[in-house]
């Protein structure tokens, strides 16, 4: 389990520094961010920092769907947590059900799009995200 932790934790690292420069996306969430608000927090408390994050794509609802039509690599998913690498859109999956005012309230944004990163080449899958936010 630590070998796929580990290896896992590094991938989400390194899309994560990938989404940071992407100008499609307007923010990304991952505490081994330096731009985490609470990195300090998760440096102590934890030995990783895990493989989940997520970010918000600029374009809100429409763009977080064409970014889920058009990813290639990474599988639709509600629930995260699994050796592949997961995507999830929660306004259009989990969420779809509750009142924008109420997720809005609960910080899910139209253009919240959460990842699990697995273990596949963190290459590929950040060459397969980029090609999606490329065309939104």
């Amino acid at each position: 389990m630590s070998t796929r932790l580990e290896a896992q934790t590094a991938n989400a690292r390194k899309i994560a520094e990938f989404l940071e420069t992407h100008p499609a996306v307007e923010r990304v969430a991952y505490p081994g961010l330096d731009s985490f608000p609470q990195k300090e927090l998760a440096d102590r408390q934890a030995s990783g920092h895990g493989s989940m994050l997520w970010f918000e794509v600029k374009g809100g609802v429409e763009a977080g769907k064409k970014l889920m039509d058009t990813l290639e690599l990474w599988s639709l998913a509600e629930n995260l947590g699994s050796v592949e690498s997961l995507v999830t859109h929660s306004v259009t999956m989990t969420h779809a059900d509750m009142p924008r005012e109420e997720r809005i309230k609960a910080g899910i944004t139209d253009g919240l799009v959460r990842l699990s990163a697995g273990l596949e080449s963190a290459d590929d899958l950040i060459d397969d995200l980029k090609q999606a936010l490329d065309r939104l």
